[in-house]
């Protein structure tokens, strides 16, 4: 390794990184499992690197979060070093193309267009990007929705909240609450009614679907992010079934031998202890 740069300015680092990849990626001489993937079997490395960056984040550790930017870093320069060998773009491509996408998206900035205040920024901002789509759309000889371009990959429930912020900007929302937990409960008396027909797994996951869907709704009229919300839910779950668990352990009982209205009591008394 004694040819690889060794400096630490941001530039020198990233160049560093850029030819420690290039390495690895050496027919001749580089890491046999780095050479034999492709842009597919990286991917979920690539989402996993990026949901660790978010675990970082809400645990509030920023030498962790530090380490995890690195490794999403890296995900990105193993993306252009792939491509770069296809002979499609490289790293300064991908560099050089976010930096064209923010001058150009933000012209209150880099040229003499005045924006009043954040939201008239958004507004802007969104105004562009639909422009942008459309371009996008014109050049693949297709036509252009408010919906182009919500990745199918992302969590379901990230997945539902973008396409109704997208159809909301066009006007297909409701003004109020009301409206939104009426939804809710009309879903819920769907799907209870489809569950006294005895109704099949795929009318059932439909039914719940549209349950989620609407609940994901509600978030978003709540200004409540729904992944995030539903991480919580996960965590206060995770928390409190261990201290279930340890309770029981404290007794000398395993939990798999505890009755459900035991288990119970115990998830209420570790409830109360957090409220």
């Amino acid at each position: 390794m004694a040819d690889l740069p060794s400096s630490t300015p941001p530039a020198s680092a990233l160049r560093r990184l850029l030819t420690i990849m290039a390495r690895l990626r050496d027919p001749a001489g580089g890491c046999p499992w780095d050479r034999e993937q492709t842009f597919r079997s990286i991917a979920p490395y690539t989402i996993e690197e990026a949901y660790e960056v978010a675990d970082a984040i809400d645990r509030g550790d920023m030498e962790d979060l530090r380490e995890e930017l690195g490794d999403l870093l890296l995900q990105v320069v193993f993306h252009a070093r792939m491509a770069e060998e296809d002979g499609l773009f490289d790293f300064e491509a991908v560099a050089g193309a976010i930096a064209d996408k923010m001058v150009r998206r933000h012209p209150h900035v880099f040229a003499d267009t005045a924006v009043a205040s954040a939201a008239a920024q958004t507004q802007a901002w969104e105004v562009q990007k639909a422009a942008e789509r459309a371009a996008k759309a014109r050049k693949n000889r297709a036509s252009a929705s408010v919906l182009d371009d919500v990745a199918g990959t992302l969590p379901a429930l990230s997945r539902a909240m973008t396409l109704q912020r997208r159809a909301a900007r066009v006007g297909f929302d409701w003004p109020t609450l009301e409206p939104v937990l009426g939804k809710i409960e009309e879903e819920l008396a769907e799907l209870r009614q489809e569950i006294s027909n005895g109704g099949t797994e795929d009318r059932l996951e439909d039914e719940l679907g549209d349950v989620l869907f609407a609940v994901t709704n509600l978030a978003r009229h709540l200004n409540v992010d729904a992944e995030t919300a539903l991480r919580r839910a996960n965590a206060k779950f995770e928390r409190r079934f261990r201290t279930v668990e340890r309770g029981l352990a404290a007794e000398g009982r395993p939990v798999s031998d505890a009755s459900l209205d035991e288990m119970e009591a115990a998830w209420q008394t570790a409830k109360s202890k957090e409220d």
